[in-house]
């Protein structure tokens, strides 16, 4: 293993986190609400309370996001809001595909944000389990999508060969700027992500200066701090972060945010046990007081996990 499993968890949602507050700092229009990195905290709370995927559970945690009048489209977000989903079932591709699909019903995606959602997930999946090949990701994520109606398979080809051709970011903005915004900003994210495979704030910096929408920055910020784990976001990075503010988020500190990735991983790995009561943590994370899991215990996926529908 290139870096260990948690540090992949860690890195995947830190680096979301990252990234939309990296692209929101000068926007006012965006300050009071964080919906990419809310949507995802909501998701992974789920997931730790009931051990597996619970659509109606999703939907109640959500419904105050549903329910707030906004300015923007939050189809985009979407994509972030289900990196939970990536995360929980990375080690299994038709759970993941499946899982994945249902998730998005909840919210009134469009085909574009379906085929953005199974394109991010499976290039995570790729990096979790230390299979991602820069050379042949996008025809992978081509067949991974199947049928579709959308033009995010073509977009994604165009990137793949602007990137066999060294083609700089001014052009491949150039060459994607008559593209459905919601496809190009994904197509834009993949390219930011493999143009600068092994440096996460290089990749997110030139993501925000792209100009495209939040989710841009974000999605870049997934697949990079997924790729290169938490090992490979920058510490001026994460002191960033542990500076911040994460009222917004349901989060005192950068620590309380480690401390759900670690318990969505130890839910996931089998070594959480949901029905001891603990302490809570602020009494935000885990509602119910469940936040005990074994940060010691690592084994093989199989072996001691708990089998999942």
């Amino acid at each position: 293993m290139r870096y260990s499993l948690v540090s992949g968890f860690r890195g995947a949602l830190v680096g979301a986190f990252l990234g939309e507050s990296l692209a929101t700092r000068d926007r006012k229009e965006y300050q009071k609400r964080y919906f990419c990195s809310e949507m995802a905290i909501l998701g992974t709370q789920s997931l730790i309370a009931i051990a597996k995927l619970d659509l109606d559970d999703w939907r109640k945690r959500n419904q105050e996001i549903f329910s707030v009048d906004t300015n923007f489209d939050i189809s985009s977000q979407v994509i972030i809001g289900t990196l939970p989903v990536a995360l929980f079932f990375h080690d299994n591709k038709i759970k993941l595909r499946q899982n994945l699909l249902n998730t998005v019903e909840i919210w009134q995606y469009t085909p574009q944000i379906r085929d953005g959602t199974l394109a991010v997930a499976y290039a995570i999946a790729q990096s979790l389990t230390q299979q991602l090949n820069p050379l042949t990701l996008i025809p992978e994520i081509v067949s991974f999508m199947g049928e579709t109606t959308t033009s995010i398979p073509d977009i994604l080809s165009k990137v793949n060969t602007l990137l066999e051709q060294g083609a700089g970011l001014e052009r491949v903005q150039t060459e994607l700027s008559r593209e459905e915004p919601h496809s190009r900003a994904i197509a834009i994210a993949f390219y930011c992500f493999l143009s600068t495979l092994e440096d996460f704030r290089l990749s997110i910096l030139r993501a925000a200066q792209s100009g495209g929408p939040e989710a841009t920055t974000a999605i870049t910020g997934s697949l990079s701090g997924a790729y290169n784990s938490m090992v490979g976001i920058p510490i001026r990075c994460q002191q960033w972060l542990w500076q911040k503010n994460m009222s917004k988020w349901q989060l005192s500190n950068l620590s309380q945010m480690l401390e759900l990735i670690d318990a969505l991983f130890s839910t996931w790995s089998g070594t959480y046990e949901p029905t001891l009561n603990c302490s809570q943590v602020k009494g935000k994370l885990f509602p119910n007081g469940r936040n005990s899991f074994a940060k010691e215990a690592i084994a093989a996926p199989g072996v001691i996990r708990a089998i999942r529908p």
